[in-house]
């Protein structure tokens, strides 16, 4: 039997002015730093008011971050579970994590604007043709040193357990650049994943509004884990099963009494 948070998702969700408010700070945040981002663009430098948006963006919404272990801040692959479009402000913020997205991504209006000024590597998993295009672009925006993040269960989960990962995603890094290391991480949102993730048979919109009109604060603790040996990043197979048992590990540690 769904839960109650599950099972009336189908629902339209209403339009509360606690969501008309966020929405409308987002808006606002949005518009203060657009104009020094585009100012950093055009000379060629990185923007730091990503990272500001994606921090305050994140807040507005509710989110309130804590983090257990050691985050590596360059040359650094983060393997992730995903629960939420809110990993994206967590991770995009509190860790100045460029993502790895499906192409639907940047063809999303707005959303697709978004995630361009985030350097987002868009992957096409279909077209079979056009891997080794991907592979490149991934490759190179590791080179460059920036963390990345990918989550490799290719889609939202329900935050209390993890679904199969998909190896194919990992081709992309194999082998590992030289002084690439990859850093399992584990989205910990608590007594409150199931009603946050954002599942199958609900539209994303409709997920978005019921976020934002939540009364209480967004608890997520990040747990950085260690790296993975080094061993373990010459096979796609190898990384991914290595990467999701180091999750599964954290979040069995990390468990409370209400899950399974």
């Amino acid at each position: 039997m769904a839960s109650p948070s599950t099972a009336t998702r189908a629902e339209r969700a209403p339009l509360t002015w606690r969501a008309v408010l966020r929405l409308a700070l987002m808006v606002l945040a949005l518009l203060f730093l657009i104009v020094p981002h585009l100012c950093y663009r055009a000379i060629g430098r990185p923007s730091p008011m990503v990272m500001a948006f994606l921090n305050t963006a994140g807040w507005i919404a509710g989110l309130r971050i804590r983090t257990t272990g050691t985050r590596l801040r360059r040359d650094v692959l983060f393997v992730s579970n995903h629960v939420s479009w809110l990993d994206i402000l967590a991770l995009g913020g509190a860790a100045r994590s460029a993502f790895v997205a499906k192409a639907e991504v940047g063809t999303t209006p707005l959303v697709g604007w978004l995630a361009d000024q985030n350097d987002t590597i868009y992957v096409q998993r279909e077209a079979r043709r056009d891997i080794h295009n991907q592979a490149n672009s991934l490759r190179e925006a590791l080179a460059r040193g920036r963390p990345v993040t990918l989550f490799p269960e290719g889609t939202t989960g329900p935050g209390d357990g993890l679904l199969p990962f998909r190896a194919s995603l990992f081709q992309a890094v194999i082998p590992t650049p030289p002084d690439l290391q990859v850093q399992p991480v584990f989205l910990d949102y608590g007594p409150q994943a199931r009603e946050i993730a954002w599942l199958d048979g609900e539209p994303g919109l409709e997920n978005f509004k019921r976020l934002l009109a939540r009364r209480r604060p967004i608890e997520l603790t990040i747990h950085y884990i260690e790296p993975l040996p080094d061993e373990d990043e010459r096979d796609r197979k190898i990384l991914a099963e290595s990467a999701r048992v180091a999750i599964k590990r954290e979040m069995a540690s990390a468990t409370a009494p209400h899950r399974l």
